[in-house]
């Protein structure tokens, strides 16, 4: 689907059941949230069908060599998929597959 990879981070993870939960190659179901107050280009992600996060939109949860939600929300259908690369406490990197 990506001509070339692409990456990202997914944070908000202690609010949806934090880090432990994920595991190496986990993959997470991306979906655009369009209806989201706070961001117009919130991207929330689901593991097993549980929301467990969101595809980071700031300067401050952006880890470098990733992309935000909004240099991606026009490159992905309103679904995608990602695979878990890293885990840290607070953040997880995930490429777009």
């Amino acid at each position: 689907m990506f001509s070339e990879k692409t990456y990202i981070t997914i944070t908000h993870l202690d609010f949806y059941g934090g880090h432990t939960i994920f595991r190496v190659g986990d993959i997470l179901h991306l979906e655009k949230e369009k209806d989201n107050p706070y961001d117009d280009e919130a991207i929330i992600a689901f593991l097993h069908g549980s929301k467990c996060g969101y595809v980071a939109n700031s300067v401050y949860s952006v880890a470098r060599g990733t992309q935000s939600a909004g240099r991606i929300i026009d490159k992905i259908q309103q679904n995608a998929q990602c695979k878990v690369l890293f885990i840290t406490e607070d953040l997880l990197i995930a490429e777009l597959i």
